[in-house]
Order: structure tokens, then sequence, then C-alpha cells
């Protein structure tokens, strides 16, 4: 099977998979990435090594027509930022790997929600490529379990892994998956979280405020400390009876501090006064 695919880094493992089992890759896209959650530097250089063509800027029809033209049967959407024109003129297969347990929690990226809801499963799910996003007929799925202890790094993990278990199963048979495939039916959308979904509110019980820290994890939270913004990336905490006021900082060691919240204390140990996603001089952090 000759195929092209779509893909950061956190899914190299999928073309690995494809190519292992014998699929002939034949074209990279790749996105822009912000070089914290998404990267594309590993990818791009497999890519390299596989003698792919690849491809920066969106996809067009004209492109799935020189797939086509080279003998590409499947296109692999395994991460993407833009919408991808209809590819049933060129192709024989389009499918998408979602990180969701579809037809429930279509969306950009449902990861954060999931653990902001203390999911206790969840799952990645192998659909056809259509217009409407996250829509298309399930060819399968690869679940998994979470827990308390799951952040937003553990749980990309899973999901990088669940995927390539779940391109495994795909590729060793998509003809039969694909004429087997069966219609969603009704789920949800799950929007993109906002930058106010990001604040810290210390008002909220300790598991509420460190749920929200591993949630977001390398993305950041927000929190406003003595009046200053800050932006979080780790944090401890513990239940304890106390008199101050929510938010207000109790403690100091460096540059950690301890700050109440409703029921006992949070400790904010790795933090900065940067917006991770802010333009400097420097490297990103992470």
């Amino acid at each position: 099977m000759r195929f092209a695919i779509t893909a950061t880094d956190r899914y190299l493992g999928v073309l690995d998979t494809l190519v292992q089992a014998g699929w002939a890759p034949v074209k990279l896209f790749t996105p822009p990435v912000d070089g914290r959650v998404h990267r594309n530097r590993a990818v791009i250089e497999s890519a390299q090594r596989l003698g792919m063509q690849i491809q920066l800027s969106p996809m067009t029809a004209d492109d799935l027509a020189a797939l086509g033209a080279q003998g590409c049967e499947a296109l692999v959407v395994a991460s993407y930022n833009w919408k991808i024109p209809d590819w049933r003129p060129a192709l024989k297969y389009a499918i998408n790997l979602h990180a969701s347990p579809l037809p429930e929690a279509r969306g950009p990226y449902p990861a954060v929600q999931a653990l902001l809801e203390g999911r206790r499963s969840w799952a990645v799910s192998c659909h056809k490529l259509e217009a409407s996003f996250d829509s298309g007929d399930l060819l399968a799925q690869e679940s998994f379990a979470l827990d308390d202890a799951d952040s937003h790094e553990s749980l990309d993990l899973k999901i990088q892994m669940a995927a390539k278990r779940l391109a495994g199963r795909v590729a060793g048979d998509l003809p039969a998956l694909w004429n087997s495939a069966r219609a969603q039916g009704t789920g949800s959308y799950w929007k993109h979280w906002r930058a106010e979904d990001r604040k810290l509110d210390f008002s909220r019980s300790v598991d509420e405020v460190l749920r929200q820290v591993r949630a977001f994890g390398l993305i950041e939270c927000t929190a406003s400390v003595n009046g200053v913004d800050i932006f979080v990336r780790r944090a401890v905490g513990w239940t304890e009876s106390h008199n101050a006021a929510p938010g207000a900082m109790v403690h100091g060691d460096g540059a950690a501090m301890v700050v109440a919240a409703r029921d006992g204390y949070i400790g904010i140990v790795e933090w900065s006064l940067l917006d991770p996603d802010a333009v400097t001089g420097n490297r990103p952090r992470g």
C-alpha cells in the first residue's frame, strides 16, 4: 500500500508502524509546530531517510492529484491543522486517527478536557476522512485506562502508543476494515480549551487545582499570586486546615511558593513570568 501521511513527532510511531507493516511511504505533510507539545524535527528526519517528499504548506487538490498520479492509494491523517480537500477523486482511501473514543469528543484537542473530567478510560479512533471533522465511519478503536495520577504528558504518551497499535491493526487489513466501517451516530463536539480555562482558581479544592495543573501540563496554567501573573508548569499540594484567604501566598523557598487553597495548600514549584507561547530570543521551554 503506497501512502502519504500528515504527522508531527507525536505520531512518528504511526509512520514507523506502517512502514514496518510493508506499506510504502510517498509523502509527508507536516503542519506548523509550537516547539512544546508539537514538534516535527524527528518526523522530517525520518521522512528524509525514507526518501519521502515533504510539504510544510497546506495540502491542495493539486497535491492530492499528484499523489494519485504516483500510485498513492491512501492518505493517513495523524496530526494536521488545516482542512484537507476532497480526496476521493485522487485516492482510494483516506483515514484519520483521532485521539478520542468517537463519536464522543470530536474536536481539535480533547485530551485536556478528558483529564479535567477525571475520565477513567480513553481511546484513539480510526475513521474515514470526511468533510465534516471527525465524523466519518469508524474502522477501529484502541482503548486504554486512565487514573487520578494521569497528566497531560502521560495521556499524550498513552495516545501515541495507542495510535501505533491502532495503525498496526489498520495496516494489517485496511480494505476489510474500510468495507465493514460503521457509522458514528450522534456524538459530542468538544471545543478547544480557552485562555480562561488555564486560570487557576484557589478558592477551589486542592484536588481540583492539581487536576487542572496536570491536565494542562506543558501547555501551562496561569495564576495570579500577590498581584503578579505567572505561568505554572508544575505544582504539588495537600489538604490542611488554615485561616489564610484562598490565593494568599503563605510561604516561599527560593523560586517555590505555597499558596492557600480552599481546603489546603498548593506548592507552585515550577513557574515562569514568560508565556510559553511568547516569542523570545531563546528556545522554547521544554
